[in-house]
């Protein structure tokens, strides 16, 4: 997994408790249309069987990508 660069500065980019929904576990980042923000690990945890390939990850962003899309950055997986 790449090391991933955090601005403590930033107002807009921080470390959040997300589901995400993805079939594979295996990339380092995913658009902001496959990650649903939760409050806190509890609620990641209870909400990762509710649905198919839905996952609880605590996440980076969501940042602007070179494409100029909206993504979060894994950074690591909760179950």
């Amino acid at each position: 997994m790449p090391q991933i660069l955090i601005d403590p500065e930033s107002k807009s980019l921080a470390e959040r408790f997300a589901l995400v929904k993805t079939p594979r576990k295996n990339r380092s980042r995913y658009p902001e249309a496959c990650v649903t923000p939760v409050a806190d690990e509890q609620e990641a945890q209870a909400g990762a069987g509710s649905a198919p390939d839905l996952h609880p990850a605590l996440v980076y962003g969501p940042s602007k990508s070179s494409e100029g899309q909206r993504i979060y950055y894994l950074v690591h997986w909760l179950d």
